[in-house]
């Protein structure tokens, strides 16, 4: 059984950056394709960003492009989202998730959840 914890949300404000961090551990992380989700109340649960198993590949939504940045260190089992000029707009609860079987934007192509992370960010 694969568990993922997230950490590092808070309160930010607007411009602020804010780094989140996703623990994994029962399973082999390295072979793992990574995403990041978020969720704000009333609304779907949306795709950020996503990684590869050798990180050599990510992906992110259009709206964060060029302010969050995706990494791994396999070595350590963990996945990280370095946001950067946060905006009102991005407040959601976020979402680690893995892939056994792809690096995606889909959430049913994901078969492991964290709990989620606050980031609430003020204008």
């Amino acid at each position: 059984q694969v568990q993922l914890v997230e950490s590092g949300g808070g309160l930010v404000q607007a411009g602020d950056s804010l780094r989140l961090s996703c623990a994994a551990s029962g399973g082999m992380f390295s072979s793992y394709g990574m995403g990041w989700f978020r969720q704000a109340p009333g609304k779907e649960r949306e795709f950020v960003a996503a990684i590869s198993w050798s990180g050599g590949s990510t992906y992110y939504r259009d709206s964060v492009k060029g302010r969050f940045t995706i990494s791994r260190d396999n070595a350590k089992n963990t996945v990280a989202l370095q946001m950067k000029s946060l905006k009102p707009e991005d407040t959601a609860v976020y979402y680690c998730a893995a892939s056994y079987s792809t690096v995606s934007k889909e959430r049913y192509e994901y078969n492991y959840w964290g709990q989620g992370t606050q980031v609430t960010v003020s204008s």
